[in-house]
């Protein structure tokens, strides 16, 4: 999350009005990554994060990503509780951007996860799995499939200790097969320089997972395949395309019967 767009004071009163945020004391611009200028509101009633997006975001795209919260929300996932506008909007506009707005969550996102926090990783991207299920048509196939968070990288998941306390957004969530976000996971959260996936972090991602849903055998078996795709986009997205096979080879080889126990 970066600041790109600079608040006046008309801005920030024409934000609070809005959602009808009483008592407005600070505004604090938040710098941390990102695409989007975000801020944090602190009020009477209660601390906001706020976020004006600089890349063509539509209010139907965030209307579909407050619904997403609000279900897991319900569920007791600890995502961000969305704040509608007094109208029941997800979204308003100021300093000529599109606004959404959602509650605080506590923690900060880590570099270097411990297993104990990747172990957490794999049981809340199984509960979302398991959650959005219950609004998911699933066509039959061998390989599970249905919504998926579509963006499980560490800058989106906050900590307190080795306890995941917060996910945050989910503009990304799509449909696809279920492993296909566990192969994700594996290579944002356990992938080496080298191009091998960690053992000790992935056996943790994949506990973690299982203690909430259990893996298919098929899923299991294409398990490899997935992260051979996935570490593949990610070191070409790296600039790392003379090393790609190799690299890609690595982490397809790392992924073994006893990783899933």
């Amino acid at each position: 999350m970066g600041v790109f767009t600079e608040l006046s004071d008309v801005d920030r009163l024409t934000i609070a009005s809005a959602y009808g945020m009483n008592g407005l004391t600070s505004v604090i611009g938040i710098a941390d990554g990102d695409t989007e200028t975000t801020y944090l509101f602190r009020t009477a009633d209660g601390e906001f994060i706020v976020t004006l997006f600089e890349n063509g975001a539509e209010p139907l795209d965030l209307e579909q990503a407050f619904e997403t919260m609000d279900s897991l929300y319900a569920h007791g996932i600890p995502c961000p509780k969305p704040k509608r506008t007094i109208e029941g909007k997800a979204t308003c506009r100021a300093a000529d951007h599109l606004v959404a707005v959602v509650d605080h969550l506590p923690g900060s996102p880590t570099k270097s996860a411990s297993a104990e926090q990747c172990k957490g990783v794999g049981r809340v991207m199984a509960q979302i799995h398991s959650a959005l299920a219950r609004k998911t048509k699933r066509k039959v196939s061998s390989l599970p499939s249905g919504s998926i968070h579509g963006a499980l990288v560490p800058e989106n998941i906050f900590f307190i200790g080795n306890e995941v306390r917060g996910v945050i957004n989910f503009r990304l969530r799509h449909e696809d097969f279920l492993i296909s976000e566990v192969a994700e996971a594996l290579v944002n959260w356990a992938l080496a320089s080298n191009g091998k996936i960690d053992p000790g972090k992935a056996s943790a991602i994949l506990r973690g997972y299982q203690a909430e849903r259990t893996l298919t055998a098929a899923e299991k078996d294409a398990l490899s395949g997935f992260v051979l795709a996935s570490t593949a986009r990610h070191f070409a997205g790296n600039n790392d395309g003379g090393r790609l096979a190799e690299l890609s080879m690595a982490a397809y080889r790392s992924i073994s019967p006893d990783l899933f126990h």
